[in-house]
Parts: C-alpha cells; structure tokens; sequence
C-alpha cells in the first residue's frame, strides 16, 4: 500500500503516487531553471506541463488505471528528454530499451496553421501536413473556385472540421517535430528569432463539431468585423465630409442670406417675411437671426472636425463664449419676434360703396389691370424718368415673390336689390390694438377704374410707403341687377370668387377665347350659353364604284 497525493497540471487533475511525485517535481524544477534566462520561460515551461498532462492522461487511459507511478513518471521523462540531453557530448537514451508510447513519433499532424493564414489557414496546414508549398495549395483552390466554385465549398468544410494549431505542441506537430525538451526548445528559439509570434491560449486538441462550428463563426464574425470597421472608417470620414461641406455651404447661405436681408430691407419689399418686419427692428432682428442660426452650424463642424478627423478641441472659454451670444441673440430675436407677432393681435374693417355708372343693355366687362404702378420713392430709387421713358412696367406672373400679397384681393359678384349696380370695398387688416388694426387698414389704396361698360380691376391692394404688413386685404362685392351680363376677362379667374371661368368657356366650345359671358338670374350669377352655336355640317359621302 502506497501513499498517494493529488496534483494540477494546468488544470487538469491526477492521482500520483508520493515517490512519482517526487520524481516529476525535481525533473520540472530542472526544467524551469534551465529555461528560466530565455526570453519567454514561463510559457514554454507551461507548454512543456500541458504535453505532460497529455501524456499522463494517455497512459491512464490505455493501462485503465487512475493513479500515475514512478515508472510512468520516468517514462514521460526519458520521452519528453531531459536537460542533459541539450549537451553537445551526451548522447540520446535509447527509447527502444524500455517500454513506451508512440508519443514522439515525428509524423505530421493535421492543423490549420494560425501563422501563415490568409483567411482560415487551412491551406497553410494542408502545405504542412504535405511538406509542400502553400502557394500551390492556395493556387489549387483559386482554380478549384474560378471552375465550378466547388473550391469555396471545401474550403469551408475544411475550415470547419481541421481544428486550428493552438499550442505549441500543435504547431510542432503540424510541422512533424517530435514533441520532447530539445524539440520545444528549438521551436520556441526559431519563433523568437523569426517574428517572436504570439500565443493563443491553451485549449484541448480534440473537441466536439459543435465547439467547431462555434470556432468557425467566431473567426469568420471576427474578420468580418474587422473588415466592416475599416469600411466603418471610411464611410465615417465620408459623412464627416459630407457635414462639413454642408455646414460650409449652410455659412454661405447664411451670410448671402443677411446681406440680401440688409439690401432688400432699405426699400419696400412683397416678399414674406420681409414683408412682415419691415420696421424699424429690422436691422436687429436679421442680425440676432443670422447669429442664432451661424452658430450651431459652426458648432456641428467643430464637433464633426474634433470627433471624425481628431483636430484640436475648441478651448472651453471660447465655448462658453459661443454660448453666450447664441442666448443673447435668441432672446434678442424672441424679443422681437414677439412684438412683431402683437401686431397681429386684433383686427378691423371698414367699408365704403363706389356708385357704377349704368350701361346700354346692362352689359359690363370686367378686366384686371396689369399696369404696375410705383411710389414716388421706387420711381426716383429706379430712374424711372430716364430708364423706362414711355414704357409701361407690367406684373410679372412668374414672380413667386410677390404671391404672398397677390391674394390680398378678392371679387365677388352678387345680384343687386336695386336697379343700380355698386361697387363694396371692404378694407380688412390687423394690429396690436383695434385702433391700429383700423389705421393699418386706413393706410391702404386700391385702384378701381370704370370707362364706359369697362370695369377695371387692380390685382393688388397697395399700401402706403413705410408701412409693414399686417394682413391687409380688401374684398370687392360687385352688385349688379337682375338680367345684367357680366363679361369677365380671363385673367380674373384667379380673384373672382364662386365663378368657373374655364367651365364657362367649354360650354359654349370656346376654349381659347380670352373671356366669358355670365347672366345674372334670380339665383346668382350663371354662365350665359350661346345659342347661335351650329353644329358643323354634315358631309355626304359619294360610293364610287369601280368599273370592272
């Protein structure tokens, strides 16, 4: 009966006896002070322990037995060699005078090689394990791959069921040197003075297809996401790109932007919202907008420049200055902006009736003055004496500018109570209070003009020099009697209310024509219909008949 302890080897768990343990505790401290001046002792000694533990669990596995002894101590030793056998005068024990294991037969094993891989290292480890090029290989599955894509399918296979050389012992074995002292010793020599390599961690040599597959996604997962990053980077560099260009064109916007605000604010403008501040706060509220809007621009591109490409942070004080006239200018502009938007508070109308001269047959034509008339300001800022001498200057229908107080009139034709046809304007507008909701009303001219049956109409409600806008329209109701025509001209179907000129025109198959009749019934105003309207004549065909 012998005494046994228990013993880790690189977490692996054995019984040995206390003689054995004794044996394998001077053999390993030999070991470790012989390489204990190399570069990286502590791995190689550990590597050295692992092949140990592989050695140890074979033997108990094939003599069925769950204690090591000295005699398998001392066979492992004279296996794995000893640290007299790296001197030059001492010559190899004879393996063959003790019974042993095929332990260091010096045959290949089978690995992908982890050193020398482009993808997965199964071509390097097929190149091992043939002693031959791997060039030749990865040539073989280039071609296999080019015809008939079978070689991406088998490399795949492949990449799945080789298991990848982990340890040194699997290096070394992929390579057919036999796995002892001096055999360790020289690999771990050759991979410092070649590239000094690094180690992955230790794993068991055989393990389960599951644990492969997992391996195989692992890896695969890995180089895609490195793959994907640096095209990560890219991509980012590209948008951080894209941002500040659009940043540097938001400036320039900005910029053209406020001067063209400074330019147009010194003369009357229609163009919303110029048109709305144009006061004596003007000035204040283009600057404090442009401040409040070139700001957090400017920040994204210091931000996009600092986080993409690494520049130099913007210094804190600056920062906090930054800040500062950002709020300042926001409140300037809420500041202002809210007493613009008071302006807008109340509302007031008034009213006033214009008598129409009656015409022969009741009959009148409505028409829209395209003439453009100017302030006395406009005419001397334009030279109009000297630029436009016996011209007529005309509303342009393309100018979208001006769209916004184009629909500050309306027409509406009605049926009058009495023989008498009139004319209501209705001034509306708004203002901070009623009174200056009725002057802003008040301070508005509209141009309408009778020449016998010709009944002319201005496109726009103009106001007085020097005034803002503060929703000024004007609603015109005109009243005519009953049987009354009504020849309105087709450039007033924008501002005729109730009224479908175009329909008008169809139904009396005048599509072209520049206005349309309407009649006044007890009903309202209907589209009066033609009826001297022919049809086209009839054409009678002749049969000829073809003489044989």
């Amino acid at each position: 009966m012998n005494k046994t302890i228990i013993i880790n080897i690189n977490g692996t768990v054995f019984h040995i006896e206390e003689d054995a343990y004794e044996i394998l505790k001077n053999y390993m401290t030999d070991v470790k002070r012989h390489f204990l001046n190399s570069a990286d002792s502590l791995e190689i000694t550990t590597d050295i322990e692992n092949r140990i533990a592989e050695m140890f669990a074979d033997i108990l596995a094939k003599e069925n037995k769950q204690v090591i002894v000295d005699q398998d101590v001392k066979l492992v030793i004279e296996q794995m060699g000893t640290v007299d056998d790296f001197e030059p005068a001492e010559e190899e024990a004879d393996p063959a005078a003790h019974t042993s294991y095929a332990f260091n037969n010096g045959t290949r094993t089978l690995f992908r090689d982890p050193d020398d891989h482009l993808i997965g290292g199964v071509c390097a480890g097929l190149a091992n394990y043939f002693n031959i090029e791997a060039v030749w290989v990865r040539l073989a599955f280039a071609l296999a791959i080019v015809f008939g894509g079978t070689g991406l399918i088998l490399y795949i296979i492949l990449w799945i069921v080789i298991p990848k050389a982990i340890t040194r012992g699997d290096r070394m074995a992929m390579k057919g040197k036999k796995l002892n002292l001096q055999g360790f010793k020289e690999n771990f020599e050759e991979e410092m003075g070649a590239l000094k390599n690094h180690l992955s961690n230790l794993q068991e040599e055989a393990k389960p297809v599951a644990y492969k597959m997992r391996d195989f996604a692992g890896e695969f997962f890995h180089h895609m996401g490195q793959f994907l990053q640096g095209v990560g980077k890219v991509f980012v560099k590209m948008v951080g790109v894209f941002i500040l260009l659009a940043c540097l064109a938001g400036t320039i916007a900005l910029v053209v932007c406020l001067g063209l605000a400074e330019v147009w604010g010194r003369a009357p403008v229609h163009m919303f919202p110029l048109s709305v501040i144009e006061n004596q706060f003007a000035n204040r509220i283009y600057i404090s907008a442009f401040i409040v809007a070139v700001i957090p621009v400017l920040t994204i591109a210091l931000i996009t420049l600092k986080g993409i490409f690494n520049t130099r942070s913007i210094d804190k004080s600056i920062g906090a200055l930054m800040l500062i006239v950002w709020l300042f200018a926001l409140g300037v502009l809420v500041f202002y902006g809210s007493k613009i938007a008071a302006g807008f508070r109340s509302s007031a109308s008034f009213n006033q009736t214009i008598n129409i001269k009656p015409t022969p047959h009741n009959t009148y034509y409505l028409k829209l003055n395209d003439i453009r008339y100017f302030s006395h300001q406009d005419s001397i800022r334009l030279n109009m004496k000297s630029n436009f001498k016996d011209m007529t200057i005309t509303y342009d229908k393309y100018n979208t500018f001006e769209d916004f107080e184009r629909e500050n009139v309306s027409i509406t034709i009605e049926k009058s109570d009495v023989s008498q046809p009139v004319l209501v304007e209705t001034f509306h507008s708004q203002g901070r209070r009623y009174e200056d909701a009725l002057l802003n009303a008040r301070n508005t001219s509209y141009r309408f003009v009778q020449q016998d049956s010709v009944l002319t109409f201005d496109r726009t409600l103009q106001r007085l020099a020097g005034t803002s806008w503060y929703g000024q329209h004007i609603e015109l109701i005109l009243k005519v009697p009953l049987n009354s025509v009504v020849v309105i001209d087709d450039k007033l179907s924008d501002f005729v209310r109730d009224i479908d000129i175009n329909e008008c025109k169809q139904t009396n198959k005048q599509p072209d024509a520049k206005s349309a009749a309407f009649i006044m019934t007890a009903t309202g105003l209907e589209c009066k219909v033609d009826t001297l309207v022919t049809p086209k004549a009839k054409i009678d065909t002749v049969k000829v008949v073809k003489a044989k």
